[in-house]
């Protein structure tokens, strides 16, 4: 199975991942997009919500008033749709998950839930802000990489506003703030590094990612 992320690559790609047998999924931030992806033969969506922590996956608009919640977005793209659709956004335990479903989701996707746990990369600095207040407060930023990506709100986001037009395109916002973050990183402070987070911190546990997949899996086979 391959997944995408901001739309689909050349046809002529696509055919050979096809061609190999894998199943092809890939993220929808609206309706259109859901339709767009079904229309070149997706094997299945990803509704990819708002609230979602990371890059936005949105690639046929870049206005961002048109980008919904998980649990508005799900349905409607269910019944846009043949293919199944995966629900990501927000879900963080087992009642998210069985919400999922119960709004038609074939399976669900979770990414800050796994953050703190002992399987997973994230810097020392980026688990102390998921454990912190601040974590309460995220939006969405283009000054770390050039596009839209939620994350939690710090120092530069706050001074210089999360979408600053100024912001050098993507990707390279990415290197114009690297000397400022590494520079700041090395005295323990995150005021300039991007802390992804999506807006549902609540299932965000230190714990092995076992525990929280049986949990959202639990959530989900227990959905009516």
């Amino acid at each position: 199975m391959v997944s995408f992320h901001f739309g689909l690559p050349a046809d002529d790609l696509l055919q050979r991942v096809r061609a190999s047998g894998t199943k092809i999924i890939a993220s929808a931030t609206t309706v259109d997009e859901a339709r767009w992806l079904t229309a070149r033969g997706v094997d299945a969506v990803i509704a990819h919500g708002l609230e979602a922590g990371g890059h936005r996956g949105h690639f046929l608009s870049d206005d961002l008033t048109k980008q919904m919640g998980t649990f508005t977005l799900l349905p409607q793209i269910v019944a846009a749709v043949s293919c199944p659709v995966i629900a990501a956004g927000g879900i963080v335990d087992a009642a998210s998950a069985a919400a999922a479903r119960a709004l038609g989701a074939s399976a669900v996707q979770a990414g800050t839930a796994y953050m703190l746990c002992p399987e997973a990369t994230t810097s020392a600095l980026h688990r102390a802000a998921l454990q912190s207040a601040a974590a309460e407060h995220t939006a969405l930023t283009t000054l770390f990489t050039g596009r839209p990506a939620r994350g939690i709100v710090n120092r530069l986001m706050h001074e210089l506003g999360p979408l600053n037009p100024a912001a050098p395109a993507f990707p390279l916002a990415t290197a114009a703030i690297a000397p400022l973050r590494a520079g700041a990183e090395k005295l323990g402070c995150s005021d300039f590094s991007p802390l992804w987070s999506g807006q549902n911190t609540s299932g965000c546990r230190a714990v092995p990612a076992a525990e929280i997949t049986r949990e959202l899996a639990r959530g989900f086979a227990g959905a009516s």
